[in-house]
């Protein structure tokens, strides 16, 4: 996870579109629960590794979300179909 935030601050074009999904992914009323960050719940991110690697105890590989914050930018932008 580490690895991920650092190459995502690495790019300060995708800060806004990291924090949408942040924002957007974050559990209700996650400031009243540890870690007390707008972090996605354990479910979801169990969900998106193994939908991504099919393995829930995969490592995020850091190219895999700067991809994925990309395609967010771009359909956001209208720049996908559909």
């Amino acid at each position: 996870m580490i690895r991920a935030g650092l190459a995502v601050l690495r790019r300060p074009s995708l800060w806004p579109t990291a924090l949408r999904q942040m924002r957007r992914t974050a559990p209700p009323g996650w400031w009243k629960r540890r870690p007390f960050l707008p972090v996605p719940s354990g479910e979801y991110l169990r969900f998106r590794l193994i939908t991504q690697y099919g393995d829930p105890e995969h490592a995020w590989e850091p190219d895999d979300v700067v991809n994925y914050l990309r395609w967010c930018r771009n359909f956001e932008a209208g720049k996908y179909p559909g």
